[in-house]
């Protein structure tokens, strides 16, 4: 399983969004790589333990050639299994079901059936006395009418032309 797959298999127990899932993974694994580096060791029950370990420089050798080398110092993880997941490999214990995403629960409308209800008490009315400001009076503006065009007297028309047929 890589880490995309890994990603789509726990992306229902976040309502199937995968962008706060790889989120999510992302924090994970970082803050197992920055408590590693750190030298701690990261133990998570019935899974493992991650730990730092230094290697001492040694001698080895070469495959092809069969010469000796040395080889450098280092430090690698190593990870040992707890004791549940040795049980779980071999057989030996069964595995629980895996969780199930949770399940959303849409609420559906209620339509309740008309009851004659007693007639509610009315509560005594609360006097409330509003206190009137004092009324300004915004300046009247003043309209200015604007005076229409004068009319102009209407063009003559030229008296239209008789069309006369010929007669042959």
């Amino acid at each position: 399983m890589n880490k995309a797959q890994f990603i789509a298999l726990l992306a229902p127990h976040f309502d199937n969004n995968k962008k706060e899932t790889a989120r999510a993974v992302d924090i994970v694994f970082d803050s197992i790589v920055r408590t590693i580096s750190k030298g701690e060791d990261v133990m998570i029950n019935d899974f493992g333990k991650f730990k730092k370990v230094d290697r001492a420089a040694r001698k080895g050798r070469n495959p092809f050639t069969g010469e000796t080398i040395q080889i450098k110092a280092s430090k690698k993880v190593r990870f040992l299994p707890a004791k549940a997941l040795k049980e779980v490999i071999s057989g030996a214990r069964k595995l629980e079901a895996a969780p199930k995403p949770p399940v959303k629960v849409v609420a559906k409308p209620v339509v309740k059936a008309a009851a004659k209800k007693a007639p509610a008490k009315k509560a005594p009315a609360k006097k409330v006395v509003a206190k009137k400001a004092p009324a300004k009076k915004a300046p009247a503006k003043k309209v200015v009418a604007k005076k229409a065009p004068a009319k102009k007297a209407p063009a003559k028309k030229a008296p239209a032309k008789k069309v006369v047929a010929k007669k042959k």
